[in-house]
């Protein structure tokens, strides 16, 4: 049987929903302020954000990105229940990185580039782990923040080496011996 032959009952199903967006500045307070995120947007970091939309999402997959239709925020609510309070500070910034990106019309993720290669997340990465040196990290703590679940250990070793935090040594391999 045929998808177009298969009769459905009388439903309606909305193919188009407005998504409801805050204004960042109104969940995000004090983020105009940061030296760090004035360094992002320069002379209109105040403009930038007060324009900035997000939009929360509630799923246990996700943390944080940036629309590739109109560079709103998108941000798990999951993640802000459970997260780390310093990963999601410097999410944040990582993510204001992005919106600027976007808004300078920069390909987030440009073809040919594996993710830890990419130069909009190296910029992105940069700025967070010169925000995390600020804050008192050390190399071992931001190798720490740089791991992500999508990313082998050799990708991030890689990203470490790009953004120039130090990588620990690596671990022998152990085998059991039976």
């Amino acid at each position: 049987m045929s998808p177009k032959s298969v009769k459905l009952p009388d439903v309606q199903i909305p193919r188009v929903i407005r998504l409801k967006y805050d204004p960042f500045l109104r969940h995000f307070k004090g983020f105009e302020k940061i030296p760090a995120v004035r360094a992002i947007f320069g002379a209109r970091t105040d403009e930038a954000l007060r324009k900035l939309k997000v939009e929360f999402f509630s799923s246990r997959w996700g943390f944080m990105g940036v629309s590739d239709e109109d560079g709103h925020l998108l941000v798990s609510t999951h993640y802000l229940r459970t997260g780390n309070r310093r990963d999601i500070y410097l999410d944040v910034v990582h993510e204001l990185v992005h919106v600027r990106q976007f808004r300078e019309g920069k390909e987030l993720f440009a073809d040919g580039f594996e993710y830890p290669d990419l130069p909009t997340e190296i910029e992105a990465y940069r700025t967070c782990v010169a925000e995390g040196r600020r804050l008192g990290m050390n190399d071992r703590e931001l190798f720490q923040y740089l791991k992500v679940e999508w990313m082998s250990d050799p990708d991030v070793r890689r990203l470490a080496r790009h953004v120039g935090v130090k990588p620990p040594p690596k671990r022998a391999s152990s085998r059991r011996k039976k």
